[in-house]
């Protein structure tokens, strides 16, 4: 098995790991009632998707 002949230095060490950050969810707006959602999701709060009804949430259902 091959090994490296040199040590890395920090800076290459670095630059490689420059890609490992992690980020955050998107979030978006639903278009009917504004709140936040994640993108290609239902929306929690008022059931639609994509401007139309999917889910009718009931006041009993979510409790």
């Amino acid at each position: 098995m091959a090994l490296p002949k040199r040590r890395q230095s920090h800076s290459r060490t670095r630059l490689r790991r420059s890609h490992h950050a992690l980020t955050g969810p998107t979030i978006s707006s639903c278009s009917e009632c504004g709140e936040p959602k994640l993108p290609h999701r239902l929306c929690s709060s008022c059931g639609s998707y994509k401007g139309r009804k999917v889910v009718s949430l009931d006041e009993d259902y979510l409790e």
